[in-house]
């Protein structure tokens, strides 16, 4: 009771883009995020379906309705409010095979101890075990990919609203909400092996969470990502590697731009998000002056690595509890041009890992860290990073200073402030 009662001080002591007062007088469906409020208030601003008629309003309970809700065609703004727990895969993995598709002649097929190391999968045909594993593949790419089109609002109802196995597609548009909702991340029916990857091949899996491609002016709020029932920890190992059935929870790349993410949980996950996913030249034309992200307060629990990863984009994250576990590898990933500033977090670490593992170098590129805590102590991460990794030398002073903030809170209080607030089942 004593949390409870603690959690409620919080919460009213905090204000976001939203307006007070008390929830039977607010339509959480039509609420818009707030001015400054991030990369995503920028400009135009982010209301998604706010401005929709009584009917481009969708109430939906299945798979089925969801899909038809977003797909309405009529390109007008729309709200699309989830009930209970709708399933992308409740018929189960084996409902994608195709005929013939056989998991353990895959394996004999391509063993290394037979097949080797030095090639590729790309040129087997269709009738082999790589050929049927892509039509399978196919089949799940079909069946679990959704399109969300612009000017809409995906909003749970209640605490318990959740999407299980699906792929959420934030694609070519502008002006999405997506707010308390459980997302669990899809599982990767039909990984590929790739012999080429690394010096000892790897698996690799498709299927983000959600993704949010060449789109403009996105709210992610108040939402929980997890691996749910199917956690890395939980797969097998083949040819000696893991067998990797998960890809992100949220990725934001291909000229993606403004975009705030906020009071959500990323739990449970290895490579959990991307800004920015290739150094390749077509990434770098599409990329290079876009990306624009902020996350705030946001929990990161239990993650491997990329909270997020960062190429190119100006990325601001503060306020936001990373809380590492037993497989923590880094919190933020200073990639190509990136351009992240990352202040007043709070980290908790187990002991014996060091706070110089919080940044991790992948290319080139300066960063502003400053008024964060590490265990509940003032913590300068770049100096820490610099004196542990000195091969590994970062660069402080990003170029530039957020403006869009509404508000930031004491690093020493963002984990209560954190645990009270966010997540699905807690927008107020």
């Amino acid at each position: 009771m004593g949390v409870l009662v603690g959690c409620t001080a919080l919460v009213l002591s905090v204000t976001t883009g939203a307006a007070a007062g008390p929830e039977s007088r607010r339509d959480l469906a039509r609420e818009v995020l707030g001015a400054g409020d991030g990369w995503g208030s920028y400009g135009t601003g982010t209301t998604g379906g706010a401005a929709a008629e009584a009917g481009h309003v969708h109430t939906v309970r299945t798979w089925a309705e969801l899909r038809s809700a977003l797909a309405d065609g009529s390109g007008a703004p729309r709200i699309v409010r989830v009930v209970g727990t709708i399933d992308a895969v409740a018929q189960g993995c084996d409902a994608f095979a195709v005929p013939g598709y056989d998991f353990d002649a895959y394996l004999a097929k391509y063993d290394p101890g037979t097949w080797g190391l030095d090639t590729d999968l790309s040129g087997e045909p269709d009738d082999s075990p790589e050929g049927l594993r892509r039509a399978s593949a196919a089949r799940q790419d079909r069946a679990i990919k959704v399109n969300v089109p612009a000017n809409t609002t995906l909003i749970g109802v209640g605490r318990d609203a959740a999407i299980h196995g699906a792929s959420l597609q934030i694609k070519d548009v502008d002006n999405v909400i997506v707010r308390n909702i459980t997302f669990e991340s899809p599982v990767d029916c039909f990984p590929q092996w790739d012999p080429t990857d690394g010096d000892k091949g790897n698996w690799n899996s498709e299927y983000d969470t959600a993704v949010v491609h060449n789109s403009t002016h996105v709210w992610i709020d108040h939402n929980t990502f997890t691996d749910g029932d199917s956690p890395d920890s939980a797969a097998p190992t083949h040819f000696g590697m893991l067998y990797q059935r998960h890809d992100g929870e949220l990725d934001i790349v291909r000229g993606a731009d403004h975009i705030t993410a906020s009071w959500n949980v990323f739990a449970d996950h290895d490579k959990t998000i991307l800004v920015g996913n290739s150094d390749g030249a077509a990434a770098t034309a599409s990329d290079r002056g876009h990306l624009k992200v902020t996350f705030h307060h946001n929990l990161f629990r239990n993650l491997v690595e990329r909270a997020p990863r960062v190429r190119f984009g100006q990325v601001d994250s503060y306020n936001n509890h990373f809380v590492a576990g037993t497989s923590y590898s880094y919190s933020f990933g200073i990639g190509k041009e990136s351009q992240l500033v990352a202040e007043h977090n709070a980290f908790t670490l187990p002991a014996g890992v060091s706070p110089a593992k919080i940044l991790k170098k992948w290319s080139e590129a300066p960063l502003t860290a400053g008024g964060n805590v590490v265990n509940g102590r003032a913590t300068d991460l770049t100096a820490v990073h610099n004196a542990a990794l000195p091969a590994e030398t970062l660069r402080s002073g990003a170029g530039w200073t957020p403006v869009l903030r509404t508000g930031v809170d004491p690093a020493r209080a963002v984990p209560g402030i954190v645990a009270c607030r966010a997540g699905a089942g807690r927008l107020r």
